[in-house]
């Protein structure tokens, strides 16, 4: 039990050493393994379980504003690349290749894709002809690699699993229309579904997708104060449809080119989910994104054993028909305190324990995994009551994230400002910017903080430049970044 007792309770304090505290998590609530391809990670149930939760989620998001699925291949000839410059050069220096296979030597490099634009625009040139085959709204759910150089579980990986969409439209303004749409859509599920509040906006052109005329983006704040970049979406307007010869005749039979969209979100949400959530006990989980919502203990002596576990069987699938997801954890050689810190490690949001004296009294206990607050509710309303608390624990867990970010955010009208904050205290910090690329590199430079986006509705608005002092353009979220 000692050994046990050890694996529950040795992780890193977040305050020590953050990224030890979370390689500690995940290792010990078993969301992943290191695999003997470096940078790569294998995910293990309970990961997988996260990003399928996620995935289900929005694959409805997705279809419920028109959009169907489809697959592409994950082989990638160059030549699609030297189609569109300014893309690959934005991925070279990540791109695997394909050079031979079963024997011999490719005739034509393939890389493994690193995103599917190009194959994509190759096969809409083959399926749009007419402004009626417009708007063509598909995504892709998939594995995609760039070989990292430095790389975080989750994080960072050389490979990941993502979902895709690629639009085709007859206009900018419908393709515009679908960018933001689709930002929208990544706001509502981050922080509804995820409990992560986000900072919505426009990249900086430094910033922006390699290819894409705007890109735009939702970026989160971890409890070490860095940022994560949640969810991207951009407008490609008609720069691929050039390079692929994504054509259609329009409404006064003459030939257009499409415009195109692209937006993504990847598993590297699980990685802000762990960081925003998580504590010194290890994981936590918002109820809608948990792969257990309640894990239920039976407890009491052995004699009253049986009569107890059976009435949390009973109560077990009267939770379940409730559509709740909910485990039971019987076993006999583990005592229930050691259960206890097994599942406030895991994250799981809500503790059901039942006893005897519980049994006599027709209650049972419920145990919040986020404030440990302990509720005593009769078994007849044991379902309407987890439902309830599961939401109390999703919105509580938003407002705290939300605290958080804003205890950790500043103004600023000057880089000296943002140096000391940044020295102090870290998180996002706000501030006016000229436009220059040569300020926002003089930022990156002495802070080590990037351009986030410029937000769509930012706390105030700067009317100088932090670095030159001459009339702002924008107001800039900075933050260091994973």
């Amino acid at each position: 039990m000692s050994k046990d007792k050890g694996f529950v309770t040795e992780i890193t304090p977040q305050s020590e050493d953050f990224s030890r505290w979370y390689i500690d998590v995940i290792k010990k609530a078993e969301l992943m393994d290191y695999s003997p391809v470096r940078g790569c990670i294998v995910f293990r149930p309970d990961g997988y379980e996260l990003w399928e939760n996620m995935q289900r989620e929005l694959d409805q998001r997705f279809k419920d504003t028109g959009h169907r699925n489809a697959y592409f291949p994950l082989f990638i000839p160059e030549s699609f690349f030297q189609k569109e410059k300014e893309h690959v050069e934005g991925f070279n220096p990540e791109l695997p290749w394909v050079t031979e296979a079963a024997g011999e030597k490719l005739e034509e490099r393939l890389a493994i894709r690193p995103t599917s634009e190009t194959m994509i625009g190759h096969m809409y040139a083959k399926w749009i002809q007419s402004y009626r085959d417009l708007p063509v709204l598909i995504n892709q759910w998939a594995n995609v690699v760039r070989w990292e150089k430095r790389t975080l579980p989750f994080l960072r990986t050389s490979e990941f699993l993502w979902q895709e969409g690629h639009t085709a439209h007859e206009d900018e303004a419908d393709a515009r229309k679908e960018t933001l749409t689709m930002l929208d859509v990544y706001t509502d599920f981050v922080e509804n579904f995820l409990a992560i509040p986000v900072v919505k906006g426009e990249k900086t052109p430094s910033e922006r997708f390699a290819g894409a005329v705007d890109t735009y983006s939702i970026e989160a704040m971890m409890k070490d104060g860095r940022a994560v970049q949640a969810g991207t979406s951009h407008y490609m307007g008609t720069k691929f449809a050039e390079a692929f010869d994504i054509k259609f005749l329009d409404r006064q039979n003459e030939l257009q080119f499409a415009h195109t969209t692209s937006w993504g979100v990847s598993t590297r949400l699980i990685g802000a989910l762990i960081m925003v959530h998580g504590d010194d006990r290890g994981l936590a989980l918002p109820p809608k994104v948990a792969p257990t919502q309640v894990i239920m203990i039976p407890i009491g002596p052995a004699k009253m054993r049986e009569a107890v576990v059976g009435r949390v069987d009973e109560l077990y699938a009267e939770l379940k028909a409730a559509g709740i997801r909910v485990r039971v954890d019987d076993r006999a050689d583990v005592s229930p305190g050691w259960k206890f810190n097994e599942y406030e490690m895991r994250g799981v949001p809500l503790r059901l324990e039942l006893g005897p004296r519980d049994m006599d009294n027709g209650v049972v206990v419920l145990v919040s995994r986020i404030t440990g607050e302990k509720r005593i509710v009769k078994q007849d309303e044991l379902a309407g009551e987890v439902s309830k608390m599961l939401e109390e624990t999703q919105a509580a867990m938003y407002e705290r994230a939300m605290q958080f970010r804003q205890h950790n955010s500043a103004t600023v009208d000057t880089l000296d400002e943002m140096k000391s904050f940044m020295e102090e205290k870290r998180g996002f910090v706000e501030a006016g910017w000229c436009g220059s690329a040569a300020c926002e590199k003089q930022v990156k430079e002495e802070t080590g903080a990037t351009s986030r986006n410029i937000p769509f509705q930012p706390a105030t608005t700067k009317a100088t430049c932090l670095v030159c002092g001459d009339a702002s353009k924008h107001t800039v979220v900075f933050a260091r970044a994973y």
